[in-house]
Order: structure tokens, then sequence, then C-alpha cells
């Protein structure tokens, strides 16, 4: 399976960050727990280095704990503060704040020797398409989500929204998409649902799935669809397809419909929580 990608808005959205990031003391990046590597654009580490990073596991409850503790020390070990977080659900979201405070402790601390007290922490939020930016933000922000207005030396139209009397957040910095050379890369965005599946075959993504289920995850098909394993992933479909009536005109296996029905079965955590990537490849 080959993907292409076309960055249409990548320079625009760089650009931005550039002008904004001198305005923060902290950057938030989101990424997606089920993909933490392959769900980011490595530019941020560029672009946010002198700055207090802070990484969000989003749709953690969608992969696996024990890799997300894993993920979350791999993180830390290259000097990230690191939450685990539900942005849907609002796991984890009470505990951003004193994260925050934590990371940007040095900032506070400097604030402070110079006598000046109270100062919001700056934060900006980015993220790849679709890993839950909006979700998060909202989240965060909850009801009382109040904007501060311009504040100066901020070039007209940016807005701050002040999150509490502790927090501003710069809303909002354009998307950076994700880069990848690797089209290793490209099939697991294809899997969270990050690329749009009209430019994807479904069912050689589906059967790619399958392969990789297999062998990561034996037996989870086979118990969830109630059927017999298949080492064939394109027989594995049509075995999806014959348990859940998956049939066209003539009673003929519909292998398509069945190959949308899995993928969405996997995006939506219907197979269970599963991780599809690991920290020791990196």
């Amino acid at each position: 399976m080959h993907f292409q990608w076309y960055p249409g808005h990548m320079t625009k959205a760089k650009r931005m960050m550039q002008e904004n990031i001198k305005l923060i003391d902290l950057v938030i990046e989101l990424v997606d727990a089920r993909v933490p590597i392959s769900s980011r654009n490595p530019d941020i580490d560029e672009l946010g280095k002198n700055k207090a990073r802070l990484i969000l596991l989003n749709k953690s409850d969608l992969a696996e704990d024990k890799w997300n503790d894993a993920w979350s020390e791999y993180f830390r070990e290259k000097g990230f503060s690191v939450v685990k977080v539900n942005s849907k659900k609002g796991g984890g979201i009470k505990s951003i704040n004193g994260v925050i405070q934590e990371a940007c402790k040095e900032k506070i601390e400097r604030d402070r020797k110079r006598g000046i007290l109270n100062r919001p922490v700056r934060a900006m939020v980015v993220g790849i398409p679709n890993v839950g930016k909006s979700t998060f933000i909202n989240a965060l922000a909850g009801k009382a989500c109040a904007k501060t207005g311009n504040k100066p030396g901020v070039t007209k139209g940016k807005q701050w929204i002040r999150l509490n009397r502790n927090v501003e957040l710069l809303d909002t910095p354009g998307i950076l998409w994700p880069r990848f050379e690797d089209q290793a890369v490209g099939l697991k965005l294809a899997f969270i649902g990050s690329i749009k599946d009209e430019i994807l075959q479904t069912e050689e993504l589906a059967a790619e799935l399958v392969a990789f289920m297999n062998k990561n995850y034996p037996g989870v098909l086979e118990s969830k669809y109630n059927v017999e394993e298949d080492a064939d992933p394109y027989g594995m479909i049509a075995r999806i397809a014959e348990s859940r009536h998956c049939l066209v005109r003539g009673n003929e296996l519909d292998t398509e419909k069945a190959s949308v029905l899995l993928m969405d079965d996997f995006r939506n955590g219907r197979l269970g929580r599963l991780t599809l990537e690991y920290p020791d490849a990196y």
C-alpha cells in the first residue's frame, strides 16, 4: 500500500508557529497513544526548543496501559512532562493544571525573583490533524473559558483564552501535518483514521490490519468475530464477512463491507485496547 502525502498548509503553519513561539512559555503537544511517534510532527522539537514541553498521550483509553506507561517513561527520559489523557471522556484532564505548573516552575521562579507575581503561564497546543486537539482544548477550558483580548506585541487577530488564573492558551496556531518518508508511518496513520478513507483501498488497509493483529494480538479477531483463524488476511476478511452476514446480491460475501466494519471496530476500541508501535523500536 503506497501513500501520497500533500502537506498543503505545512509551510504556513510552521511560519505561524515560529512567529508565536516567542510569546509562549510551554508547548503542549498531543499525540495519539496508539502511535505516539507516527502521530508527531518532527519539526515541533526544533521549533519548541528552549521551551517547557508537555506531551499528552491522548486516546490513552484505546491503547494498552502497559505501553502507555512505557511511552510515558520514554518521553520523560527525553525531558518531556507527560500525561495520559482521554479528552472525550475527560480522563486525565484534572491533573493537567498541576503538571503545567510543575513543567514551568523554573519560569515561575524566575518571575518571582524579578518581583513578577501571578503572571499566567502562556501555553500553545499543537498536534497533527485528528489527534483530538479541539476536544482537548474544550475539555480543558470547560465552560469558564474567557478570552483575555489581545496582548501587547501580539499581531492583530491572535486571541488568548484564559483557562484559569494560572494558565492562558494561545488560540490557536496552525496545524502541523505529519511528515513521513517511511510508508509504515503512513499505514499506521491510516489505521487510526488520520488519512481520509476516500483515498485508501479499504480492503487492502483491512488486510494490513489483520496481518498486524495476527502477529501482535493473536486470537483477538477470532474471539471478536467468532471465526477460525486464517493465515491469509484476505481469507480472514472473508470469514468476518460470513460471520457478520455481509452479503451482496446472490449471497456473495461483501468483503468491502466487512473491511469497513473491521476498521470501524478497531478505531472505536471495540477490538480492545491496542497499541501499534512500541518504544524499543525507537
